[in-house]
Formats: structure tokens, sequence, C-alpha cells
């Protein structure tokens, strides 16, 4: 999708630092951080949401990355977020995993 920010990050349509990069996934900062470290982790290509993922092996890969992503950024303690749809609060409709971190988190989030 050329219209997609996110597929123009990943694929380097608007320059960005990324966190990671490897051929199936990138992760970089997040330009609206909601906690210190805020990482968020896209595939290359276009998938709109979780609800649309039919590759498991992606799936995996993706969680790998935010894995990876968070050792480079240096947090050992994380909190791992998808959001699916609208009204759970998905913006950018490209799945993408949020990596927050540098603080201590509440339960239940929302």
């Amino acid at each position: 999708m050329e219209e997609c920010i996110f597929c123009r990050i990943a694929n380097g349509g608007i320059p960005t630092p990324f966190v990671h990069e490897d051929d199936e996934a990138v992760a970089f900062r997040d330009l609206q951080p909601q906690a210190p470290v805020h990482l968020l982790v896209v595939p290359r290509r276009h998938v709109a949401s979780l609800n649309d993922a039919r590759d498991e092996a992606l799936l995996g890969r993706l969680l790998a990355v935010a894995r990876r992503a968070a050792a480079k950024a240096g947090l050992e303690q994380y909190r791992v977020v998808i959001n699916t749809g609208a009204e759970a609060g998905q913006s950018v409709f490209h799945l993408h995993l949020h990596v927050l971190g540098g603080r201590a988190m509440a339960w239940p989030p929302g």
C-alpha cells in the first residue's frame, strides 16, 4: 500500500532511524511515546491488523524482533501491545507491535 505510512517507513520511503531491521520487519522509536522507551515493530509487507494476519511465521518473527529491539534499547523488562481495530486504539491500519518500557507499568491497561 503506497499511502500507508508504516509501509513507507518500513520500505525506506520516509527516512527513519531503525533500532532493528531485517528482511521482514523493522523497529523504530514512536514519535508520540507513551513510556520512556516506546518502540514500534512493523512488518515490511502490508498487513492491516492482527485480524488480517494469516502468516503465523511472520507473527512469531514480529515477537522475536520485539525481543531483539527491546534488548538493543536496553530494556530487560517491557510490555508488548497489539491494538486491533479503532475501538482498541489502532490508529494506523498496518499491523504493528508497541514495545513499552523504562518505567513500571500499571494493570489493567486502558
